[in-house]
């Protein structure tokens, strides 16, 4: 007995599924009226806030200008203020500035302690028959103590006193004329500590001029103390 063939297996290809589609492929008409919407609800969204903000900028500037004319309306409608008056400062307690001693008054500069007792103007001549000095213009004589109230040994001399007129001219003294006059002491003297010299200071000055104030020195190095002469 002849067996038949037997044909040979052929495998079959399983069925492919259908296609799913998304919903908005299946329904484009609806998606499409969707879309128009969201786009409707984002365009008035944003209009209504900018018109919130247009309106926020409105109220601020309202409120600034109501307030600049609220502030201007109150600064005309009040009075003016009226400046107070200073207070006058009193100068009855305020120390008075140190004037300068006059004759009479002792005045001290380093190692000394000078006192003007009297001033003469327009002497034409000082000294003595025998030895005399005469005057250019006039000699003012200037009569002075000087104490040395240091604790050594000072020399005085003339020439370092300088008197000022009336026009601020500074004259010095004529030693010459000076050691004419007797019994004149403070031309040229050392003068122990505590001790005191008396003489007279000479000084040759024009005809008009007036004597207005000395300046006193203890030596050539020192400040020197101002007396008044008027």
């Amino acid at each position: 007995m002849t067996q038949q063939p037997q044909p040979e297996w052929q495998p079959t290809n399983p069925p492919v599924p259908a296609v799913q589609r998304s919903w908005f492929a299946r329904n484009k008409a609806l998606s499409v009226l969707l879309g128009i919407v969201l786009v409707v609800i984002v365009c008035c969204g944003g209009f209504a806030v900018l018109a919130a903000g247009g309106a926020d900028t409105a109220s601020d500037t309202t409120s600034d200008t109501t307030s600049v004319d609220s502030s201007s309306s109150e600064d005309a409608a009040s009075p003016a203020k009226e400046e107070e008056p200073k207070e006058k400062t009193s100068t009855a307690d305020e120390p008075q500035k140190d004037s300068a001693p006059g004759i009479g008054s002792p005045a001290r500069d380093g190692k000394f302690e000078f006192t003007v007792t009297k001033v003469e103007e327009g002497v034409e001549q000082v000294g003595s028959e025998f030895f005399s000095e005469s005057a250019d213009g006039q000699f003012v004589l200037v009569h002075i103590t000087v104490k040395n109230i240091g604790d050594e040994s000072q020399t005085l001399f003339d020439s370092e006193q300088k008197l000022k007129d009336g026009q601020g001219r500074s004259f010095s003294t004529d030693s010459g004329a000076a050691i004419a006059m007797e019994d004149n002491d403070v031309w040229l003297n050392e003068i122990n500590p505590g001790n005191t010299a008396s003489g007279t200071l000479v000084y040759d000055m024009p005809a008009d001029a007036q004597p207005a104030e000395i300046e006193l020195h203890d030596s050539m190095f020192s400040g020197g103390v101002t007396v008044s002469l008027k």
